[in-house]
């Protein structure tokens, strides 16, 4: 004989609908920003400070959440590794929106540092081999990583002194502008080098003038 399957209520008004969604949302978003806030916040005591950034001392997180509630505001966690924690008073959306908003400007801040490559051949004629050497250098100069490449084709391979001269000639050309961070070796048939951007020193600031020494005082007549 079949068994029936329990009916499930259903809510008409859809309102435990809504605050189930609305939970999973701020799970979501609390997950991903590992920030504990409000009920999550389980230490016995936290250093409580205040929308305006007054602290309120050491408080049992219930109390702290209470004044937070009477605020409309969020309890949020700030510091969890202090000890007591410390947890602000404020708009849990709005810090979020902050947070987000620094470490895109931190990132934006970051050099991505690439490794842009320049290619050699043994038979390179001294026009493309100062042209190559001169895009070796701004790629040098904007922070980015060189690979100077040369490859040997059939019988070139039996004149690999001739691509060495070529790469270490282009290491000494370069001089400040980059630092060698790999020396010339050979991959199967490819020769290479790795250039890295010099790091700049700043000038040392000069020193201020000594003053001119002073005129001796007129003597008394």
């Amino acid at each position: 004989m079949r068994r029936a399957s329990a009916a499930i209520p259903v809510d008409p008004g859809g309102g435990r609908d809504d605050f189930r969604r609305s939970t999973i949302a701020l799970d979501k978003r609390s997950a991903k920003s590992f920030i504990r806030i409000n009920d999550r916040i389980r230490a016995r005591e936290i250093r409580v400070i205040d929308e305006n950034g007054e602290q309120l001392g050491i408080l049992p997180p219930f109390e702290a959440l209470k004044l937070a509630r009477e605020r409309g505001l969020d309890l949020v966690e700030v510091s969890p590794n202090a000890v007591p924690p410390v947890c602000r008073i404020q708009d849990y959306g709005r810090f979020l929106y902050e947070k987000e908003k620094s470490e895109r400007a931190a990132r934006k801040k970051q050099k991505v540092i690439t490794l842009k490559e320049v290619k050699f051949s043994v038979t390179v004629d001294e026009h493309d081999y100062q042209t190559k050497k001169n895009q070796a250098v701004r790629f040098l100069a904007g922070g980015d990583k060189v690979k100077a490449s040369l490859r040997f084709r059939g019988r070139q391979m039996a004149h690999r002194d001739l691509g060495y001269a070529i790469i270490n000639r282009l290491i000494l050309d370069i001089g400040d502008a980059g630092t060698v961070e790999f020396m010339p070796r050979m991959e199967g048939t490819i020769l290479h080098a790795i250039l890295a951007p010099s790091k700049r020193q700043e000038a040392p600031k000069p020193k201020p003038p000594a003053p001119p020494p002073l005129a001796p005082s007129p003597q008394a007549q």
